[in-house]
């Protein structure tokens, strides 16, 4: 019987997609089986190239710096130029760059292939997920989101291992091989995906036209979840800069890292849709503070890790958080999002996260050479702890704002004779309350 019901549920969730979400869904996945760059640069700068772990930090945060300043224009090209266009340049931008950063050895030239690394690898993401809006329905986005989060996972967790051997090996090899597969994703996008950008109607030129990156900045609230999405991905972050650091000082080989980084991916691919149906009727406040402080305490306790298998340990517990806070945070981003300012909003979100990748490397790097790897797995703690108690006090109210939403859909749905822009509303509303109930991507 559960077998029966395993295989009724692969079913439901695979059924019903358009053929271009399956070709977007394959480039997704191609281009995490070759990911190689962002994980071992730590590795390749400070074991391969001989540079400091404040360097690695450095080149890290430029790393970072290009996803900030790629996160908004990414966006604006994707609605103004399209998003094939836009699929095509990044993709085939990475894939010239990464090759590039192979061969590259003066530190400053380094430094600045990876700011451009950072930028086009970062430019695909507001693309593909107005490109998936675009062509799945509204009742199926939940599911193709999440198939979408999956096969992210799922390769990250392939490519972790693969190419921890494959640095021991060359890194070289490691650069040309993502290089290759970057093409490879320009190359499908090429062949069978046609531009998805819906034309815009009068109304909605004009709606959008009213909400600008200042209204974004006003809104205190949703800065307010900003900054605390800044906090936990500061934290998150650790797993590609600070933990790859301590375990090479600690005499760990890059194979070995990527077996316990591995884990990660391996976990969500299994957990996540259980642990979602566990969590989507839960308070979204208490679940954010639980996941914080988790994620941080998570981290905490790699001071105390001696040997492979406690390092996969202590990537359990925060994976677990990662696992709670992603469709929390994505569903919440949802329902404080207005829906002729969507682009934006989640612009400005998708900019914490980048921002994150800025600082991150660089605070490890420094906190690692001058105090020790120690201090920085408790400044993780400390960090969680102040993220949990942020949430804590900036949601409580949240039950009675979504008593309000309902509410005003029922009021909505009662309606003699909408609009289109009103259906549309209505529709996003649903939408949104749907991602919120399920918890999903």
């Amino acid at each position: 019987m559960p077998l029966a019901a395993a295989r009724r549920a692969v079913r439901e969730s695979v059924s019903g997609l358009p053929r271009e979400f399956w070709w977007l869904w394959t480039s997704t996945l191609v281009n995490r089986l070759g990911a190689f760059v962002a994980t071992y640069m730590a590795l390749y700068l400070t074991l391969d190239r001989g540079y400091s772990a404040s360097y690695a930090g450095l080149v890290a945060s430029l790393h970072g710096l290009g996803g900030v300043i790629s996160s908004l224009g990414a966006g604006v090209m994707a609605d103004r130029l399209g998003r094939r266009p836009t699929l095509l340049v990044a993709q085939a931008s990475t894939a010239v760059s990464v090759a590039l950063l192979g061969f590259v050895q003066d530190p400053v030239a380094i430094a600045a292939v990876a700011f451009l690394v950072g930028a086009t690898s970062n430019a695909s993401r507001p693309a593909v997920q107005a490109m998936m809006a675009d062509i799945v329905r509204p009742e199926d986005r939940v599911r193709a989101f999440s198939l979408n989060y999956w096969a992210i996972n799922l390769g990250f967790a392939v490519s972790s291992m693969a190419a921890g051997f494959i640095a021991e090996v060359s890194y070289r090899a490691g650069f040309l091989i993502e290089a290759g597969m970057t093409m490879a994703c320009a190359i499908v996008v090429f062949l069978k995906l046609p531009e998805s950008r819906p034309e815009r109607t009068a109304v909605e030129q004009a709606a959008e036209d009213e909400v600008g990156l200042g209204t974004v900045v006003r809104d205190g609230r949703f800065m307010g979840v900003v900054g605390l999405s800044f906090l936990v991905a500061l934290i998150f972050q650790q797993g590609s800069v600070g933990l790859p650091v301590a375990m090479g000082e600690a005499g760990f080989a890059p194979a070995e890292y990527g077996l316990a980084i591995a884990v990660n991916g391996v976990l969500i691919v299994a957990l996540q849709i259980p642990v979602t149906r566990f969590i989507e009727h839960r308070d979204p406040g208490r679940l954010l503070v639980i996941s914080s402080v988790l994620a941080g305490y998570g981290f905490g306790l790699t001071a105390f890790a001696g040997s492979i298998g406690v390092f996969a340990l202590t990537v359990c517990v925060w994976t677990l958080a990662e696992i709670i806070n992603a469709p929390t945070q994505t569903g919440l981003v949802v329902r404080l999002s207005p829906v002729q300012g969507r682009g934006r909003y989640q612009g400005m979100y998708t900019m914490s996260w980048s921002v994150a990748a800025l600082v991150a490397p660089l605070m490890s790097g420094v906190v690692i050479d001058r105090w020790g790897a120690e201090w920085l797995w408790g400044l993780c703690a400390v960090v969680g702890t102040l993220a949990g108690v942020g949430y804590w006090a900036l949601m409580r109210r949240l039950p009675e704002e979504e008593e309000k939403e309902k509410e005003k859909e029922n009021g909505e749905d009662i309606s003699p004779g909408p609009s289109p822009a009103d259906e549309a509303v209505t529709e996003t509303v649903a939408e949104a309350d749907a991602r919120m109930r399920s918890g999903s991507v």
